[in-house]
């Protein structure tokens, strides 16, 4: 797919992974609209790449839609969604607040399928058109500390699956990019440091790139960084070996 003049819909743009996809799609040549929750830094991108800016809280109930209908009616037409938004939380799941427990579900969780739910149609009338899901190692192998957070990338990337086989026939591709520990502010904000020596975290900008080629050579799906794959083939193909070896793999980080 040729995202050149085509209009892509990035959320949690206003930092991290979704603003560098964004600068990335920008590159390209992508006529971009932006979601994000930092109205100062949404718009500062905005003004930068020339984008439609959306604030909005994905916490807040029915979001995902009311972000969808506010999308069509200011661009018109959608060619590509990248799910980005999300959060984390960190810490045992008993000393968990249950505010940040229907808080994770929300913006990680049903916010990506209400918002795609609302766009597909918009998208299945596109010649070509894509939905890229960014999600995390996490939601595939687990990391005791991050139950929550676990289960909501779980979620995503079964729902990336299922809707990957229900479009098959359809101009619309799906694609995951499945990152590792990446160099942004979400550790900060998720309670907790990154205090692991290894794995070393990636830039943002190495995400983003495999969200341009998730959409522009139609790839199904890509670990961030590539070694990442091998730990959840381990786990498929030989369980005992992967539960060994999960402190290293699967441990708080």
């Amino acid at each position: 797919m040729d995202v050149r003049g085509a209009v892509v819909l990035v959320t949690g743009a206003s930092s991290g992974i979704g603003a560098a996809a964004a600068l990335k799609l920008h590159e390209a040549g992508a006529r971009l609209v932006l979601h994000g929750r930092d109205g100062d830094r949404l718009n500062a991108l905005a003004e930068r790449t020339g984008a439609v800016a959306v604030r909005a809280d994905f916490a807040e109930p029915g979001a995902g839609q009311a972000v969808a209908e506010e999308v069509i009616a200011r661009a018109g037409a959608v060619d590509v969604l990248v799910n980005n938004a999300g959060m984390g939380w960190a810490g045992p799941v008993s000393e968990m607040p249950a505010a940040e427990v229907q808080r994770l579900l929300s913006v990680n969780l049903t916010a990506p399928l209400q918002l795609t739910r609302t766009l597909l149609p918009a998208l299945l009338d596109r010649p070509r058109a894509a939905v890229v899901f960014v999600t995390s190692i996490a939601g595939r192998a687990g990391v005791a500390g991050e139950s929550v957070y676990s289960a909501t990338k779980a979620g995503v990337d079964v729902f990336a699956e299922s809707l990957r086989l229900e479009l098959a026939a359809t101009g619309v591709h799906v694609g995951v990019v499945v990152p590792g520990v990446v160099d942004t502010a979400f550790f900060a904000r998720r309670n907790r440091p990154y205090l692991r020596s290894s794995p070393k975290p990636v830039p943002a900008e190495r995400v983003a790139q495999a969200v341009l080629e998730a959409v522009t050579a139609e790839r199904a799906e890509q670990y961030v960084p590539r070694w990442m794959r091998w730990p959840i083939a381990v786990r498929g193909a030989a369980p005992s070996v992967y539960r060994a070896l999960s402190a290293r793999f699967g441990g708080s980080g």
